[in-house]
């Protein structure tokens, strides 16, 4: 991929300020939260889970689980086009720096779990686990295209840990 001498630095062209959409990778890097080193992946999941719980917050307990729902379909759809559209512009299938679905599938992970910090913990290991390792059939899902592709492994993996969480509480931390 040519690069671009910019003020002396070697940028990419799509880290030119002209050549990018800026509220799609906005978005897509969840404000940024993508270029952070090492493991942004890492880095969006365990911001969404400070996020989240401080949210949970500000809902009745009794529509709790709803808004958890609706809020999470809502990331993953909203997250869909902007993936999308940065993995395009970037010329890159699926860029680590597009964050978006790990906050959707870290999201999906918590539906339902108490707003206790050993329940939270465990949601983030198990998907993080879940996302980087990608039991079957997560890696399929890549496969689908654009942005679609680029969500829905994190959605699985956040399905997977939810599960298994559900599970855990059910029959262990009763």
């Amino acid at each position: 991929m040519p690069l671009l001498c910019n003020n002396l630095q070697m940028v990419a062209p799509w880290q030119r300020a002209g050549s990018r959409s800026r509220g799609s990778w906005a978005l897509a890097t969840f404000f940024g939260v993508g270029y952070l080193r090492p493991g942004p992946g890492t880095y969006a999941s365990a911001i969404t889970v400070l996020c989240w719980w401080g949210a949970s917050h500000l809902v009745a307990h009794s529509r709790l689980v709803p808004v958890e729902l609706l809020v999470s379909v809502a990331v993953v759809l909203i997250g869909i086009p902007p993936s999308t559209v940065v993995a395009r512009e970037s010329g890159i299938e699926d860029p680590g720096f597009v964050v978006i679905d790990e906050v959707a599938g870290q999201m999906i992970s918590l539906i339902g779990v108490p707003l206790d910090w050993k329940y939270l913990l465990a949601g983030f290991i198990l998907f993080r686990g879940f996302d980087i390792a990608k039991p079957f059939p997560l890696r399929r899902l890549e496969r689908l295209p654009g942005g679609t592709g680029i969500m829905m492994d994190d959605v699985g993996a956040g399905v997977y840990a939810l599960v298994l969480l559900q599970l855990w509480l059910y029959f262990m931390a009763r």
